[in-house]
């Protein structure tokens, strides 16, 4: 058997709708062994599908066949941290570890890229499935169906606040709130802000964050989603936020600080939130994973 860890990532970062994300250490956990038939369980209480259907089987079905075998079943245990449907990339890290369970049986016959193109045709784009397989913050783009991405490392000093609404926001339906076109200035906006995003997380230059995580492309569209978004924003700079945004399609919002206010954040997000009537979100004080999934054998 073997035991595969899987990070949370968080897409778009603001500005970089659907080229930016970064893997996080929250993670989730999954068992596969080979078997002759299907049997898939949880470690607690999340109800996971427990047939073809589950996600984590699916991709490793889809991987054997890309490499002309037959997947006669696994088994498969999940335990799963990373909140569902949060915009925390919950998908991609069962993508993911389907994937890399399922190439690690066939003695491993994609490469990392290979993954990374098989991972992003599964979820459609790039931005949570690359960082989960990569780590670290990750720059993609498609081209003719491949995808071209780029790894760094972020710096040591920057953390990132999650807090977690307790509503869902299921991706389909924050992408259909999206226009079909934008003008010039829209593109050039988010195209100067993105750029200075992925320079300001990789050189540690706080300062340069509250301008980098503004977004005039999906942002503004997908707030209405979010009951207490504004509120959740204006905690975060009061608090010393250095940037804050939507992760992923939403609805969790995430403050990047400095680990001088690590105490501050831990002590006082929920309750601000709280205090003007935001009730039952959680916060999680994370870092960047630098690895991506990774494989033990138990």
């Amino acid at each position: 058997m073997i035991k595969i860890e899987i990070p949370a990532t968080s897409a778009n970062l603001g500005s970089g709708f659907d080229c930016l994300g970064v893997a996080l250490n929250m993670y989730n956990y999954v068992w596969m062994e080979e078997a002759d038939e299907i049997d898939i369980s949880s470690k607690d209480d999340v109800v996971v599908p427990t047939d073809e259907s589950n996600l984590i089987y699916w991709s490793a079905e889809r991987l054997y066949s890309e490499c002309g075998k037959k997947l006669p079943g696994l088994k498969i245990i999940q335990e799963n941290n990373i909140p569902m449907t949060r915009g925390l990339g919950s998908s991609s890290a069962c993508i993911v570890a389907g994937l890399v369970g399922a190439n690690r049986f066939l003695g491993s016959p994609l490469t990392k890229h290979d993954l990374v193109n098989l991972a992003c045709k599964i979820e459609g784009h790039p931005d949570n499935t690359t960082p989960a397989l990569l780590g670290g913050l990750v720059t993609a783009a498609m081209e003719n169906g491949h995808v071209y991405s780029v790894s760094v490392p972020v710096a040591k000093n920057i953390r990132f606040g999650v807090l977690i609404p307790p509503f869902e926001l299921k991706t389909e339906v924050a992408r259909k709130a999206l226009p079909n076109e934008y003008s010039r200035d829209n593109a050039v906006y988010n195209l100067s802000r993105s750029s200075l995003m992925t320079a300001a997380l990789f050189s540690g230059s706080l300062e340069n964050l509250r301008v980098a995580v503004q977004d005039s492309i999906h942002q503004p569209y997908r707030k209405k989603f979010i009951s207490g978004v504004e509120t959740v924003f204006r905690m975060s700079y009061e608090l010393g936020s250095y940037g804050t945004y939507i992760s992923g399609a939403g609805p969790s919002i995430i403050a990047i600080i400095d680990d001088k206010l690590e105490d501050t954040f831990n002590r006082y997000a929920i309750h601000h939130l709280e205090s003007k009537g935001i009730k039952d979100w959680q916060f999680h004080l994370l870092t960047a994973d630098d690895e991506g999934a990774k494989v033990y054998i138990e």
